[in-house]
């Protein structure tokens, strides 16, 4: 029999049973004492080994039978569960989950459970001691991370999604990716003042991201006579090795450099899994592995659906849109009644098809939040923090193109708000707060928009510290800095490489982060703000269209020229005299209800001919966050739907335009971004 025709429906189910047992564990940790939980475990497990052992599978097969014998015993009441148990069967679950990758990548699913299975048997054998003397590895995220472990040059730092991330961007921008091994002398007596040494030459060149062993057991020298860093910068090989052997009691320094090769940085992350609910079959490009959204029919039932069909579905229809357009402009031109009453039943039918398309590609946010509690139970236990997920409006759907996108810029800012916002339980219960802090995930709609809220009762971010870190680095002037508000000032946290962390951790505060996060949104055609009161905590807010293939807009005319404007940045259309526009410090402006507003002139900035001469100004005020600006126009065309085109690989990079469109008429009308010309 030939199964691979059931391979898609086999990693398919796999993913659904471990994101299952995943969520069941974490409850299980917290209700010990739970049957009912375990018996859900069991189920997910017991049915998972069959379908490996049927596939052929045996790895996975033997090491899910090994987990199953365990949990008999715990639903038997023979054995009970602890911390130390925990540790070997979420060990487990992850190997399981980095051989499914496996098989995704078109691999043979094969790994090495010998260790694993080892400390299954000794559990199920009652040696408890045997795993208190040997602890579980700490449990690592499985994909990208793990993908990136076994390639070559990478295969013995153990980096996470998050490091792999961020080295994904620096090599984008052109920064150079190196393992570095630092060698001390035999008889150096102050190792950890030398590595500190090492640390700071390096940290003034670049970043460091990641050490082994960890920052803070290098500077408690609790290390032999050598470390290893994953470092990024601008800096040559033989410039870095120069920078280190430039210090003293330094016997070696081995650098290499990283790679991380497009099959690796592709690999779907331990959070993007969660979004993953099929996958497309080895072999395919890795951009086109992805979740095969699910479509619901009459009766509750369901049936799974291609994503790529759903992406040639909302394609053909976008050329619909077009037509419809022409439709309607030539309706109008020729003026028949019959033929208008036609079209404008067409428009409905058609508006009711765009959105049954649309719906079909919303998928709800838990496909991506399901993945985090076991994210923050393991960050949590590194950091000896007490922390508390609470996930609000998972059901709040969203296009299925941001859900691929939103996962890594998620990971980003749990860290940050787990590793410098919780105080340790120490500090916490100092300050009167509840030894246990709380992070929240929530989601919701509004308007045409899905908010995305981080939040933490951590101890918040200092206003005072971030300007005097902006001061320090240049980015403003002590002068400037006096007039800014709160929300100016915490958007300095965005500029790449800023950083106000007072310790280093391999977890975050290297400065490199909410760089990413802020780029990675603002692609999207979304925002990202950040609001904090120190000792109450921190709140960040991301902002995401509900979809980006066919969208509202106000088309506008400046001169023979004709261009849109995106109506979700816009707040008002106003028609001003000339006498009423006024000049400050060079910049023409106007009174919007009490508040001065610059006005942007598109015939300048596009070198526009011929624009018309009137005595009156029309303006469409734009907005983007707090920001405002006045789009000086012509004249304005209507609001239309209209279909969002890319430029080409051509054309990349052309200032404020962020695609184009096709019109009734056939015409091409430009579609502005309204935030770079705010900017």
């Amino acid at each position: 029999m030939d199964l691979n025709q059931y391979l898609d429906m086999f990693i398919e189910e796999s993913k659904e049973h471990l994101q299952a047992i995943n969520a069941n564990l974490l409850q299980l940790e917290n209700q010990p004492d739970d049957v009912a939980i375990v018996n859900e475990i069991f189920r997910s497990a017991h049915t998972l080994k069959g379908m490996a052992a049927t596939m052929g599978f045996e790895d996975m097969a033997s090491l899910t039978h090994e987990v199953e014998n365990v949990l008999d015993l715990v639903r038997n009441h023979k054995l009970t569960i602890n911390s130390s148990i925990m540790d070997v069967i979420f060990q487990s679950v992850d190997l399981i989950e980095t051989m499914v990758y496996n098989i995704i990548d078109g691999g043979d699913g094969s790994a090495d459970v010998s260790e694993p299975v080892a400390k299954l048997r000794a559990i199920v054998a009652g040696d408890l001691q045997a795993i208190a003397s040997s602890p579980a590895e700490k449990p690592k995220q499985s994909g990208k991370g793990d993908a990136a472990d076994s390639a070559d040059g990478l295969r013995h730092y153990q980096l996470d999604d998050y490091a792999v991330s961020v080295m994904k961007e620096s090599q984008t921008n052109g920064y150079n990716l190196l393992g570095i091994r630092v060698s001390l002398r035999e008889d150096c007596v102050l190792k950890a003042a030398r590595a500190y040494m090492v640390f700071d030459q390096l940290e003034a060149n670049g970043e460091v991201i990641k050490s082994i062993p960890s920052v803070e057991e290098i500077e408690n020298e609790r290390f032999d006579t050598s470390f290893e860093v994953v470092y990024v910068s601008m800096k040559t090989e033989a410039e870095v090795r120069s920078l280190i052997e430039s210090i003293s009691e330094i016997s070696d320094v081995a650098i290499e450099s990283i790679k991380l090769p497009s099959q690796t940085i592709e690999v779907v992350s331990a959070a993007k899994e969660a979004a993953a609910s099929a996958p497309a079959a080895p072999g395919k490009k890795p951009a086109e592995t992805g979740a095969a959204p699910v479509v619901k029919r009459q009766g509750g039932k369901t049936i799974r659906v291609d994503i790529e069909r759903l992406d040639i579905l909302m394609n053909l229809f976008s050329e619909l849109v077009i037509d419809r357009g022409r439709l309607e402009q030539l309706a109008r031109d020729l003026g028949k009644s019959e033929l208008q009453e036609t079209v404008e039943h067409m428009s409905r039918i058609s508006g009711d098809l765009q959105n049954i398309i649309l719906t079909m590609r919303m998928v709800p946010v838990e496909q991506v939040f399901n993945r985090f509690p076991r994210m923050v139970r393991d960050l949590a236990k590194e950091l000896n923090k007490k922390v508390n997920l609470e996930i609000e409006g998972a059901e709040t759907e969203l296009d299925r193109t941001f859900i691929d996108e939103i996962a890594d810029p998620l990971v980003h800012l749990l860290r940050n708000s787990i590793d410098h916002g919780i105080e340790s339980p120490q500090v916490r219960l100092a300050s009167g707060k509840p030894e246990e802090g709380t992070v929240s995930l929530k989601a919701y709609h509004s308007g045409n928009y899905v908010l995305i809220e981080v939040s933490d009762d951590g101890a918040g971010i200092s206003r005072d510290k971030i300007l005097n870190k902006a001061i320090e680095r240049g980015i403003i002037t002590s002068a400037q800095a006096e007039g800014l508000n709160d929300k100016q000032v915490y958007d300095f946290l965005f500029h790449s490489g800023f950083s106000t962390a007072a310790v280093v951790s391999d977890i975050s505060g290297r400065g490199v982060g909410l760089d990413v996060v802020k780029t990675k949104i603002e692609s999207l055609g979304g925002s990202v703000s950040v609001d904090s009161k120190l000792g109450l905590g921190t709140t960040f807010l991301i902002q995401l269209p509900l979809t980006l293939s066919i969208i509202s807009a106000m088309l506008v005319q400046i001169g023979s020229e004709k261009y849109a404007v995106p109506l979700s940045s816009i707040i008002e259309t106003a028609v001003y005299r000339k006498e009423e526009i006024m000049m400050v410090h060079g910049q023409k402006v106007i009174d919007f209800r009490g508040r001065v507003v610059p006005l942007v002139m598109l015939k300048e900035i596009f070198s526009i001919p011929n624009p018309a001469e009137t005595d009156d100004v029309s303006v469409v005020i734009v907005r983007k966050g707090d920001k405002m600006a006045g789009i000086v126009v012509d004249s304005f065309i209507g609001q239309q739907e209209i279909v969002l085109k890319t430029l080409g690989k051509y054309l990349t990079n052309v200032f404020a335009i962020s695609g184009a469109t096709i019109l009734g008429d056939g015409q091409v009308a430009l579609i502005l971004d309204c935030n770079m010309l705010i900017r």
